[in-house]
């Protein structure tokens, strides 16, 4: 039980813009990119984080991939 993922949109002059997603056993999330284009501005930040799970296990794996030129 628990480990909601949530998602938070951060934009320039504008409010914070917050989804949560209820996840089932077994279900999974890919979190592609820290940040998001967005019409009127370049990018917009994309925050997540997951919620306290109450029973069961979590696994996470995190690939960093970045252009070292």
């Amino acid at each position: 039980m628990g480990g909601d993922v949530f998602l938070t949109e951060q934009r320039t002059r504008v409010h914070s813009h917050a989804e949560v997603a209820s996840l089932g056993q077994g279900d999974g999330v890919i979190l592609a990119v820290r940040e998001r284009p967005v019409q009127g501005t370049r990018r917009a930040a994309a925050r997540h984080g997951i919620s306290h799970i109450e029973s069961g296990e979590r696994f996470s794996l995190g690939i960093i991939f970045h252009d070292a030129a």
